[in-house]
């Protein structure tokens, strides 16, 4: 591997890894911005988001509330599959580019807007919106926006949030990585790069876990909408650098 690869795959990971750490999500939004410049749209993304997950689980197991979990948990692995099947039949380049183009207009309007509790479809509408992501996580690895959004417009405080984010995350992307690796997409390339960013993730996550105990509520809030922003601003010039 070149050096100038290996820069781009360890600062991609150490920073996605302080955002999952953070924030409980965020690890393929924040890593792809680095590594489309060096790699195709790879599973490393999904065994690198599986490790950040475990390292911070710990953390918030104690605030998951399986009430609110579960039906975004059961939408999110029924989408896991059709998604992962269109991994072998679409170019995610045009999935990626539409996801950072609303996550540039979606983010920003929650923010000037009122914080709010939405009770629309109860626990059935948070399962379709689990299914939402299930599907973009299975096709490429971005399970987080669809609920992460979904979840600052409930009214859920900061750490049943986090709970949502973190078990969802953790169980699609792992639950997607057991089917492309039975379709045969983890080489030993990805795994050979997982394993260099591996320690980049590790060290990100533990300082982005150590900065979420000093936010309170809104500004966690905030937080996450800003970094869905940047997310979506890194995704969409990412997707246009690739065009060169």
């Amino acid at each position: 591997m070149e050096l100038t690869t290996l820069i781009i795959l360890i600062a991609g990971a150490l920073c996605g890894g302080f955002v999952s750490g953070l924030s409980g999500f965020g690890l393929a939004l924040v890593s792809l911005g680095f590594w489309l410049y060096v790699f195709p749209p790879t599973i490393a993304v999904l065994l690198c988001s599986m490790v950040s997950q475990a390292s911070t689980m710990r953390m918030v197991w104690q605030h998951i509330d399986f009430k609110l979990v579960t039906p975004v948990l059961i939408g999110g692995l029924a989408g896991v599959i059709p998604g992962s099947v269109l991994v072998a039949y679409a170019d995610p380049w045009g999935f990626k580019l539409f996801v950072g183009l609303f996550l540039l207009i979606f983010p920003p309007a929650l923010y000037f807007t009122p914080p709010m509790a939405l009770t629309f479809g109860g626990r059935w509408m948070d399962g379709v919106i689990g299914w939402i992501g299930g599907v973009m996580g299975g096709f490429a690895g971005l399970s987080g926006p669809p609920p992460i959004l979904w979840a600052s417009v409930r009214g859920w405080d900061k750490h049943q949030r986090r709970g949502v984010f973190q078990a969802f995350n953790s169980t699609v992307l792992i639950a997607a990585l057991a089917l492309q690796t039975a379709q045969g997409l983890v080489t030993r390339d990805v795994l050979y790069a997982a394993l260099l960013a591996l320690p980049a993730i590790l060290l990100g996550a533990w300082l982005g876990a150590k900065t979420y105990h000093a936010l309170n509520d809104r500004s966690f809030r905030n937080v996450v909408l800003a970094l869905l922003f940047l997310s979506g601003l890194s995704l969409v010039w990412s997707s246009f650098a690739g065009l060169r």
